[in-house]
């Protein structure tokens, strides 16, 4: 009796310590956030009594709001998706056998190493209109005469964070697609090969198929990483101009502890939670659907 009471307690046992750290780091402060969005929240962090959906009222009717929403879905869409996209070429590349893999490979680890912060400062030095990098290597070669202002417009410092969010992202979802690559058996392209299949039909019928656990893994990953991601735009514009360049993390931070608009902010948290839970649960039922049919 004591012998199958420890082996169905013993696992539980081992797996404690790992479900308190969740619950102190995770569980706790994310209920703290629920109760806060729902109270009176003062400019000094003083929570009051119950207010209902207030918060959410007024964090709906702020002016940038619709603006810092559409921004976060063009960042995420853009970064996940030509992240996904290059990641995958490049992983199909180092899957192959050449002289100096083993140095790309290190070298694609930079810039997911590097912090992003000093990443999003070198790029910002990088295309500076007076000194910038960019602008000299281009005068020096004689492709411009004169330099160019590579933040003339909002939109286009939009787009700038947007290509460091994608370069930075990319070993990630690299690394992943090629952990996939390589569990592939070398056997079902030598199948294939003899039934007088294509590189495409290959890719499509084998290689996509068996890297997709890899590929929904990185994609779900990589859509709550990046919907969450704050150092690149609060380092390269912090919003700027009037929160054109905001998304949702970066606008709730500022509203937090810039305007003192607590209430509205931790509303926005929980908003942005659902969304992500509700992105997260929509891709890999649909995932789940589709190996079913398989």
């Amino acid at each position: 009796m004591n012998e199958r009471l420890g082996k169905r307690v013993g696992p539980y046992l081992w797996l404690l310590p790992s479900i308190v750290l969740m619950a102190i780091f995770v569980v706790f402060p994310i209920a703290i956030v629920f109760k806060l969005s729902f109270s009176e929240v003062s400019k000094s962090g003083v929570v009051g009594g119950f207010v209902g959906f207030k918060n959410f009222a007024d964090a709906v009717s702020l002016p940038a709001f619709k603006t810092v929403m559409l921004n976060t879905l063009v960042w995420v869409v853009a970064v996940v998706g030509f992240s996904t996209i290059i990641g995958f070429i490049i992983a199909m590349v180092l899957n192959q056998k050449f002289r100096g893999r083993k140095i790309a490979r290190a070298i694609l680890v930079f810039p997911w190493a590097t912090s992003l912060v000093i990443q999003a400062s070198v790029w910002n030095y990088i295309i500076k209109f007076e000194y910038g990098n960019l602008n000299n290597i281009l005068l020096n070669l004689g492709i411009i005469k004169q330099a160019i202002n590579w933040r003339a417009t909002y939109m286009i410092e939009f787009m700038w964070e947007c290509g460091v969010g994608i370069f930075v992202t990319i070993p990630f979802v690299t690394f992943c697609v090629l952990s996939g690559l390589q569990s592939i058996d070398g056997s079902l392209y030598e199948a294939a090969e003899i039934d007088g299949a294509s590189f495409w039909d290959k890719l499509f019928n084998v290689t996509i198929p068996l890297v997709k656990p890899s590929l929904t893994v990185s994609t779900v990953l990589n859509i709550i990483y990046v919907f969450n991601s704050f150092p690149i735009i609060y380092t390269m514009t912090k919003g700027a101009p009037a929160n054109k360049t905001d998304t949702l993390i970066t606008y709730l931070y500022m509203l937090s502890f810039y305007d003192r608009k607590k209430g509205p902010a931790t509303a926005l948290s929980v908003i942005g939670f659902l969304i992500l839970c509700i992105c997260a649960g929509v891709y890999m039922l649909s995932v789940m659907r589709k190996e079913d049919e398989q």
